[in-house]
């Protein structure tokens, strides 16, 4: 993206300097007046990191603001407001700076005459891939109305999923944090002001005795090696994750084999794939470019490479449903609907009723969880809690003896 220079003054009449980065001049003008700054000169310059201005997190938007962008974007278009005045409204409403400065550069691509889905593809940092293809079908049937209620009513649907299995992954682990906070507090505070009796009187100490006065002393006056090597872990995980694909792929597979949350993962994921595609096809997007995109949208490898064998299985003229049969991550329910679709030529509608079905267990999963999930935690804080105590009491009650 080319880095524009530029001169101007503050409303106070204070001389500013900078530079900015934008897709046009024009735009870099709008940008450096809602700035407060009134350009007097703007200049395109050769981008190097010295000129760059420096933003972290700026081009993001978050998932409930593109939401949000897509209802209204579609509440504007179907009340009659032309596309380019629909994005300057949302553009100068929304709190979104990311994608406040992508629809600005998509209203500018759109007065040069650019259609909506190609200035939209140039900001991919804001519109997901889905989003650009099914607004350049939309284009092509002439049923962008259609088109946009769709995607207002995938990303909502979408986005209650993703924070639904995040508040019950979350529980979980905030209570975790909590266990480790009890048990740090007692390692320190506690277990060092009565275990210093037990050396008075000397004596054997049981082996539970000498695990917790072990720890104790290693959380006292190693703490600092205890968090290097919780860093050193997390950061080496996240540089495979993120670096090798055969070791992200092993990570997803082992996620749905694991108890409990393992199917609830499941759950979401075929949820999300089938909606999806369900929303492409519907759309009239190519069911093989619609499973190119799902591949990339689904985010999980696991199924990410099932998708794949369906588009290959496709181009050779064999059915989408024969290698879903072959998998053990989808259940019977879900090739059967979709072998049905295939052969009733209403595959779009019977993906929309899988995705329906699974949308409705994943709430339900993650209301039964977060029943059991609050008593399981408790009964492991008292179990560590009276693991502690325990170890702490046995050699009390032997030093009562002996006295």
């Amino acid at each position: 993206m080319p880095v524009y220079k530029y001169v101007g003054r503050t409303p106070k009449g204070i001389l500013k300097k900078g530079t900015i980065e934008s897709v046009s001049r024009s735009q870099a003008i709008t940008e450096i007046r809602e700035k407060g700054i009134s350009p007097r000169e703007v200049t395109e310059t050769k981008a190097t990191i010295f000129n760059r201005d420096i933003s972290i997190g700026v081009n993001k938007v978050k998932s409930q603001d593109f939401v949000i962008y897509c209802r209204q974007f579609a509440t504007l278009i179907r009340a009659g407001i032309s596309i380019v005045e629909a994005t300057n409204i949302l553009a100068e409403q929304t709190e979104s700076k990311g994608l406040k400065k992508a629809l600005y550069a998509v209203e500018t691509e759109l007065k040069e005459g650019l259609a909506f889905s190609e200035a939209a593809e140039k900001q991919q940092k804001a519109f997901p891939s889905l989003f650009v293809n099914m607004i350049r079908a939309g284009e092509a049937t002439g049923n962008i109305d259609d088109t946009l209620d769709r995607l207002a009513v995938y990303f909502e649907k979408q986005n209650n999923i993703k924070k639904k299995v995040e508040s019950t992954m979350a529980y979980p682990a905030v209570l975790s944090v909590i266990i480790v906070a009890v048990v740090i507090f007692m390692m320190v505070s506690i277990v060092p002001s009565i275990t210093s009796t037990f050396e008075t009187f000397g004596g054997e100490l049981p082996l539970v005795t000498k695990m917790v006065m072990g720890m104790s002393e290693f959380i006292q006056h190693s703490w600092w090696l205890g968090l290097l090597i919780i860093a050193i872990i997390v950061i080496v995980f996240m540089l495979f994750y993120k670096n090798d694909k055969k070791f992200n792929y092993t990570v997803h597979f082992l996620l749905f084999k694991f108890p409990i949350f393992g199917k609830l993962l499941q759950k979401s994921a075929i949820a999300r794939m089938t909606r999806t595609l369900s929303s492409l096809v519907s759309s009239s997007v190519p069911i093989l470019q619609a499973l190119t995109i799902v591949e990339k949208v689904v985010g999980n490898p696991v199924i990410g490479r099932v998708i794949l064998a369906s588009r290959e299985s496709l181009e050779k003229g064999r059915p989408l449903s024969e290698p879903l049969k072959k998998s053990w991550v989808f259940p019977p329910l879900v090739t059967q609907m979709i072998a049905i679709g295939e052969q009733s030529g209403q595959l779009d509608l019977m993906l929309s009723k899988v995705a329906d079905f699974y949308e409705e267990d994943v709430d339900r999963t993650v209301d039964t969880l977060k029943s059991l999930i609050e008593p399981l935690m408790i009964v492991v804080l008292a179990g560590v809690v009276g693991f502690i105590v325990i170890a702490i009491m046995v050699p009390m009650f032997s030093i009562y003896q002996e006295i």
